[in-house]
């Protein structure tokens, strides 16, 4: 699971650098052609890691309920993201990932619902979980390597 979570840690920190090298109105500018902007694909590789992950072991999330109805699979930016709103993201990218970590090693995932993914991979339990999350975050970097060159 050590070398799933580094694969984590390089993915956010590969996010980070789009929100430190990005303005505001770049991170929310939607290219024509695209449905979603680079904040937007941020904010959901977030909130879908902790939905996945936590939510269907039956856990609290650290990410508010405001955040997961902006973010989710199937939402779309409907207004603009603020600066307030990016610094959240911002701190939320590493220690979402460190508590993983911690839960992962005190044993606290013991329940998973099981879900199917859009992919048809269906995911069993909070490991499989975190090592699909990685497939889905690179998805996500890949749209948005390709946003950058749009904004």
């Amino acid at each position: 699971m050590h070398h799933t979570l580094e694969v984590n840690t390089t993915s956010r920190k590969m996010a980070l650098k789009f929100l430190e090298n990005y303005s505001l109105e770049q991170l929310n500018k939607i290219p024509e052609g695209f449905s979603n902007n680079l904040i937007w694909n941020i904010g959901h590789i977030l909130v879908t890691q902790q939905l996945l992950v936590y939510k269907l072991s039956g856990l609290p999330m650290m990410v508010s309920d405001d955040m997961v109805e902006k973010f989710k699979k199937g939402s779309k930016p409907e207004q603009e993201i603020t600066q307030t709103e990016v610094e959240e993201i911002k701190s939320l990218l590493f220690v979402t990932i460190e508590k993983t970590n911690e839960d992962l090693k005190n044993n606290v995932f013991k329940e998973y619902q099981e879900y199917p993914t859009s992919t048809g991979f269906v995911l069993k339990n909070a490991e499989g979980a975190m090592a699909f999350n990685n497939f889905h975050e690179g998805l996500h970097l890949g749209i948005m390597m390709s946003l950058r060159k749009l904004v």
